[in-house]
């Protein structure tokens, strides 16, 4: 068993004229939440079309948990596009149920998960309901259990917040860390950075058709970040500076409460720096690392490139 579910190894995609990717490389681990990011037209949704064998690659490999992807292995994708594909003139219950019989389960099973999914949502009522007498958001619903019932291996999930408010937001999101912890691998395209560092383990950011950063969520803030530290403290003194160690940017005083940011040399030992506040004549209330958001840090690359 590989430690990647999906390998888009060199893959390129050409359109005419256009280049869509070129010789893009993103390993998806195992039983991950893996976040594919990019601006509008980077080429994200190629690479998934790719994934999917919707669209064929004009150059290099897809490997499906370390093997050449067939179309059987398809059935282990459940896919919830951007531009939603639900028919509006069926029924709630039959569509879902065609979808699930697409994905090859059997009628009883896919009615007896079907019925969990439904339940668990609290929309049971809408079963006799035709789609288009649905919300945006109800219709979102809907789509998102047709997509995981078949409980696939892999997840693509395209945009999945979109015409949610945030309560149900919130539900799908729950939702999705559940199916993680049940062992799914979980492909999230989507602009939204706070649901990238709140959901997402490893990213992949692709701009103009190539991979710009990969890498751990967690690893990419720290090494974009410019060693800039958040001291609360209590003192009637404010805190003094050390030169060759640490410069003070910004210490705001409430009432002998103070809240200080520090940048820290490049060169300086850390533990220098906690003797240092240590040894103030204060109460040290906190200190933490102050690291970009992966909002700021998209923004920084897509605007360099």
């Amino acid at each position: 068993m590989s430690e990647y579910m999906i390998q888009c190894l060199d893959v390129s995609k050409s359109f005419g004229e256009k280049t869509a990717l070129d010789h893009v490389t993103v390993e998806i681990p195992r039983g991950k939440i893996f976040g594919l990011l990019g601006p509008n037209g980077a080429g994200k949704t190629t690479l998934i079309r790719i994934i999917n064998r919707i669209t064929v690659p004009g150059g290099g490999t897809i490997l499906f948990d370390g093997r050449p992807i067939t179309g059987e292995d398809v059935r282990k994708i459940g896919y919830l596009p951007e531009e939603r594909g639900l028919y509006r003139k069926m029924k709630v219950g039959d569509q879902a149920m065609y979808f699930a019989r697409l994905k090859g389960m059997g009628v009883r099973e896919a009615s007896g998960e079907l019925k969990k999914w439904f339940e668990r949502f609290g929309i049971q009522s809408w079963w006799g309901k035709r789609v288009e007498e649905l919300s945006k958001g109800m219709a979102q619903k809907v789509q998102f259990i047709t997509t995981v019932v078949h409980k696939p291996s892999l997840l693509i999930l395209d945009e999945p917040f979109s015409g949610f408010d945030p309560v149900n937001a919130q539900i799908i999101r729950d939702e999705i860390l559940r199916l993680k912890d049940e062992g799914a691998t979980i492909v999230l395209s989507t602009h939204n950075m706070e649901s990238v560092e709140e959901l997402c383990d490893n990213i992949a950011l692709i701009n103009k058709s190539h991979v710009v950063i990969t890498g751990g969520v967690d690893d990419i803030r720290h090494k974009y970040g410019n060693n800039h530290y958040e001291l609360v403290y209590t003192s009637q003194e404010p805190v003094v500076p050390v030169p060759g160690v640490f410069r003070v940017l910004s210490d705001k005083d409430e009432s002998g409460r103070h809240t200080a940011v520090i940048a820290v040399e490049d060169t300086a030992d850390r533990n220098a720096v906690l003797k240092h506040l240590v040894d103030m004549p204060a109460v040290i209330n906190s200190y933490r690392e102050l690291v970009p958001r992966m909002n700021d840090i998209f923004i920084k690359l897509v605007t360099e490139e």
